[in-house]
Formats: structure tokens, sequence, C-alpha cells
């Protein structure tokens, strides 16, 4: 479907088959008020390619059963499907050991049970924990909430107007009580891409520890864990073409085994009685329950897709299509583009003057177009913007020129209906 063609002058060449890789996506067969969709809302979730649609259905099929505790062959079928897919998230992150991965229902459950489980034991009153301006309210509210309920200082760097972090600002405000730093890597709202290598070197030259949200960034930029030096990482398996209510929490051995259970119950224990009981080693202490194993199973076979793909192919595909739709935009007129940087994810955040945005999304929607209208989960964002939301179109490995042109020629008309 995709392949690198050929490399010269650090650039590589793509070949890109856009109508093999749609037809991937069975979604896609629709027909939304008689003509085919556009779909440009990727950002808020993937479309799902058929790889991951069969292999939940083969799960549910022939390897149904609960892993880990059963006495019999399909028991030991599933586990194995199971943990395959960790030592799949494994090596996709660059992990150095597969017990460093932790299943989770998605980034927002990760990054509350690193609230949970680091914040509460190792913080104290007066630490001092920095984020972003750019960070969706997953990675706000429970810092926000442990701030409140342990006496913590929350601490936020800003952004310029163009929508680039003021990184002189982030180095000023790491200081000696910051011990948490906690920071997208990709801006939901705006498509911003942060230095967040750079990010965490600075974070532990003072000996704070960093937490990735990696929700926006993990479909189309490689993450090496071990390289970026990050001690938290977490994303969504249904950002990654995976299912949903399942997702991954990559975390630092040597964390890990010091960090108590965020959830307990079933299957995360080795002994227990009413005296005391005793808690098995990561990865297992932090999936009590029955997990989602059709979904980790799914995640797998996501990741399967992806790579087959390639990154460097899906980042190269949705440049050109963003560069394409950006410039379009700006021909139109009128309209407001937030974030319009050289190097960004395939995300358009914009207002089209004398209009509502949800007007826009609707008149939109009615010409088989989805977009997202709102606020993105980033109030404080848009605060800073002075604006209560956007427009967002976002762009992924399933577009193609041909939805650039049918999203511009719906906002022309969108345009003249609502003016």
């Amino acid at each position: 479907m995709a392949e690198v063609a050929s490399e010269s002058g650090g650039e590589v060449s793509v070949s890109w088959n856009a109508a093999e890789v749609r037809a991937e996506f069975p979604q896609l067969g629709l027909k939304v008020n008689g003509v085919r969709p556009v779909y440009l809302d990727s950002a808020a979730t993937t479309l799902k390619p058929r790889a991951v649609i069969d292999r939940l259905q083969h799960f549910y099929s022939y390897e149904c059963a609960n892993v880990h505790r059963g006495a019999h062959w399909l028991s030991d079928r599933a586990t194995s499907a199971y943990e395959e897919a960790r030592q799949k998230v494994a090596r996709f992150l660059g992990a150095e050991r597969d017990s460093e991965i932790v299943f989770t229902r998605g980034t927002t459950e990760g990054l509350n049970l690193i609230a949970h489980s680091f914040g509460r034991p190792f913080l104290q009153p007066g630490d001092e924990i920095l984020l972003t301006q750019l960070e969706h309210h997953s990675n706000i509210l429970p810092w926000q909430l442990l701030a409140q309920e342990k006496g913590l200082k929350l601490k936020v760097a800003p952004i310029h107007p163009s929508g680039e972090l003021v990184e002189e600002e982030f180095e000023a405000l790491l200081t000696n009580q910051t011990k948490l730093v906690s920071f997208t890597h990709v801006s939901n709202g705006l498509g911003t891409i942060l230095p967040i290598q750079k990010m965490i070197q600075s974070a532990q030259k003072v000996g704070a520890v960093t937490v990735v949200d990696a929700a926006q960034s993990v479909s189309f930029l490689p993450l090496r864990v071990r390289d970026l030096g990050c001690d938290f990482l977490v994303f969504s398996g249904h950002k990654l073409f995976g299912p949903y209510g399942v997702g991954a929490l990559y975390g630092r051995h040597q964390w890990l085994e010091q960090m108590p259970p965020y959830q307990s119950g079933g299957s995360m224990i080795s002994k227990v009685s009413f005296a005391k009981s005793d808690f098995l080693p990561p990865p297992q202490r932090f999936e009590a329950g029955t997990p989602h194993i059709a979904g980790a199973i799914g995640l797998g076979a996501a990741i399967d897709f992806v790579q087959a793909l390639g990154l460097e192919a899906i980042e190269s595909h949705e440049q050109r299509l963003l560069t394409m739709a950006t410039e379009e935009l700006k021909q139109m007129g009128g309209v407001r583009l937030f974030a319009d940087l050289d190097h960004k994810a395939s995300i358009l955040s914009f207002l089209m003057e004398g209009t509502h945005p949800s007007d826009v999304g609707a008149m939109l929607d009615q010409q088989a177009v989805a977009v997202r209208a709102g606020h993105h989960c980033n109030q404080p964002l848009w605060d800073f913007y002075q604006v209560p939301g956007t427009v967002r179109a976002s762009f992924s490995l399933y577009n193609d020129e041909e939805d650039v042109e049918r999203w511009i020629v719906a906002l022309k008309k969108a345009k003249e209906m609502l003016l």
C-alpha cells in the first residue's frame, strides 16, 4: 500500500496508493446523502481497518476465554494472544521490557493511574507540577485534583500566539520544587508538535519525573521511550485505528515496581487474606479484574497494520494533504487559521468570519463532510485565543486529495449560506 521509493537530498519519496488504503476501511464504502463520506475527524477518533475488525471477530469466534487464570487450553490460547499484544506494544514503543506496558482503557485512565499511583505516594505538599497551555482536559484535571488534595502547586508553561511553546518560559518554570512535568506530544487542538525530547532533558536536570501524552502522535510519529528518556507515556487504541476502551501506559520499571495498585480485585494479587494481601508485580498489579482482552488483541492488530504501512510513509502522506488543505483554506479569505506552522500534525483549526463553528459543522455534515466543532476538550487553550472554540479538520492516512477538494467546496457553500 505504501512503499519508500527513493531517497535524495535528505527527503524520502513515498509511493502511496490512496485507493488501496481506503479500501481497508469498510466505513468509507458507505453512502451519506448519496455520496461517499469525507471523514476529517481523526483527531477525535480514527476509523478501523478490516484487519482490526477481523482480528476482533476471530478472537470472539475462536479464542474467547479469560486470561491468566484458566486451567484449560482455550484460556492458554487467549492468554498467549493477550500477552503477544503486550509484546507488540512494547516493541512499538521501544520499551526495555514487556512488563513496562500496562493495558488501560485509554489515555485518560493512564494519566489518572499515574496521578493516583505515583502522585499520591511520591508527591508532597509544596511540590510543583508543570503542564503546558496546550493540554487536553485529560492532562489537566487529574493533576488539578491531585494538587487540591495534596497541597501541590500547578504551573502552566505558556504558548506563543503562533501556537508554539514558549520554550524559554518552560525552562524558567522548572525549579528544584518541580517534581513532575506532564505534556502533550502533539496538540489535539492546534496540531503543534512539541520538542518533547528537549523538554524531557530539561525536566531531568531538576530531577522531575516526566509524563508524555502521546494520544495524538502515536498514529504517525515514531515513539522510542528509551531514546526519549521519559518516565511515563500514555496513548489510546482508538486514536491508532484500534478498538475503543483500550490503551497502553508505558512506565519505567523502577517506578512501576514501587507504585501501589490503582484498582484492586482479581488477577492482580498473589495472596489474599482478611489480615493482609500481597500484590503481583507489574504489569499485573495495575490490571485488576478481567481486562479488555479483545481490545488489547485488536490493538496489537492495529499496530501491525500501521507498521505495515510505515510511520514515515503515513506522515509524508498526511503532510501532503495538510499542505494542500492549508493553501486552499488561505485562498478562501475571511478565515482565521490557528497555528499556521511549517511543521505540525495534520490538524487545521479555524474560524470563518461571521459564523459560529457549530453552524459550519452542521452545514458540512449536510454535504457528508465530517469535521469537529467546539472546544475539543481544550477550553484553557481557546481562552488564550479569546474564542469559545473552532472548526477542526483533521486528516489521516485514509484521506486523499478528493477529500480536501470536497471539504473546500463544502466550506465555500457553507460560507455562502451562512453569510
